[in-house]
């Protein structure tokens, strides 16, 4: 229900989520609330909708439809990301991962390079959407005036139904929903200005988001349930949008920007020989960064080790264990030049790096970036961005 976009370069994957294989090609995951979603769901249907439109059937019977409900909607929101990142995908866009979780869906994307793969991408989603809403409803009508099959045919009515709705509701225009990433690709190519269609987007999402919120209130002051749902919706979309903006700041910011410019030299590392133990008590102690590179016996960088990845090793094996065991390595890690465009590099973030950056010059490891080095470089070229918005 709502996709990422590329919101989440170089983040990590949505606390609280965990792997379930792949879905054609790409990482699925799943969070906690997901399975909260479909039983809201399913006990929504089997409790109200189904034996209003379909009176007559055993308590297990609308269960049991209610349940095929929630889960057909389920499989319906994991098509809906699918199409974006397939469509990604196929333009050449990294695609991270898939996670569904209680609010719907969220896809992981790389940078479009242009307005017209930004609205492809977008549009994918909801244009799926309203595919299978159109296909459910007519296999409802089907199953219920040709087989004559009413429960079933409630099913597929109800399922259509709400991808109509998600679709629908999907396309307003305010990031982080698609109908954003839309408007975003509009005034990107009307403006030839990224940054400034992904603030006109995100303030859009702003006040849509607070709309919903005050909506819900209201909705919840008169008696309806649904209020605190659409209120829910409604913070996670302001919360987005406002994400995206401070986003669209810092790119602006950066513009220019050359890698040299924004890393950490000479950069601390450490041998990926020594013992865990060893690690933290000696090259940990002497910094307070989350993470180091580490280097093999000849002085060439092999990857990066997170002090809480240490932190976690229990005591018992920190003498056993070595660094290079537990470090990522440099083949996941992001890798540039000095002289590479800052902008750029974050673009291609590896899923795995963190947000740290080797930079490398003739095979040697001249510097690292890392948030901080970025979020510093910014505020140094803006130092009031956005007109009051913090980063």
């Amino acid at each position: 229900m709502m996709e990422a976009g590329g919101q989440g370069e170089g983040a990590r994957h949505m606390g609280g989520s965990v792997p379930l294989g792949k879905l054609l090609g790409i990482p699925l995951r799943i969070h906690w609330s997901a399975p909260v979603l479909i039983l809201f769901l399913g006990f929504g249907l089997a409790g109200g909708t189904l034996p209003q439109w379909v009176p007559g059937r055993s308590a297990a019977v609308y269960d049991t439809a209610g349940l095929a409900g929630a889960v057909l909607l389920t499989v319906s929101l994991l098509l809906h990301e699918a199409a974006h990142a397939v469509t990604a995908r196929r333009a050449g866009i990294r695609v991270v991962d898939i996670t569904v979780w209680g609010l719907g869906g969220v896809t992981r994307l790389g940078q479009a390079a242009t307005p017209r793969t930004q609205f492809l991408v977008a549009a994918a989603g909801p244009a799926t959407s309203l595919v299978l809403g159109g296909l459910a409803l007519a296999g409802g009508y089907g199953a219920g005036h040709l087989l004559h099959w009413t429960l079933v045919s409630a099913v597929l009515v109800w399922a259509g139904g709400a991808n109509l709705l998600l679709g629908l509701f999907n396309l307003v225009p305010a990031a982080p929903l698609d109908g954003g990433r839309v408007l975003l690709s509009a005034v990107w190519w009307r403006s030839g200005d990224r940054p400034r269609a992904q603030r006109v987007a995100g303030r859009s999402g702003q006040v849509v988001g607070f709309l919903m919120i005050a909506a819900g209130w209201i909705a919840l002051t008169r008696g309806l349930g649904s209020g605190l749902w659409l209120m829910l919706v409604g913070g996670f979309v302001a919360v987005s949008a406002t994400a995206e903006m401070r986003q669209a700041v810092i790119l602006a910011a950066l513009g220019g920007v050359r890698v040299a410019d924004a890393m950490t030299a000479p950069p601390v590392t450490g041998p990926d020989w020594r013992t865990v133990e060893d690690f933290l008590a000696t090259v940990m102690a002497g910094t307070q960064r989350p993470a180091v590179a580490v280097v093999d016996f000849d002085g060439r960088p092999s990857g990066v080790v997170e002090r809480n990845r240490l932190l976690l090793v229990p005591a018992s094996r920190r003498s056993e264990l070595r660094v290079r065991d537990l470090a990522v390595p440099l083949a996941q890690c992001t890798v540039a030049a000095p002289q590479d465009e800052l902008t750029e590099v974050l673009g291609r973030m590896a899923p795995a790096a963190q947000l740290m950056i080797l930079v490398m010059e003739e095979g040697r490891l001249v510097g690292t970036v890392t948030g901080e080095d970025v979020m510093r470089m910014a505020r140094r070229r803006l130092p009031d961005p956005g007109g009051g918005l913090r980063i």
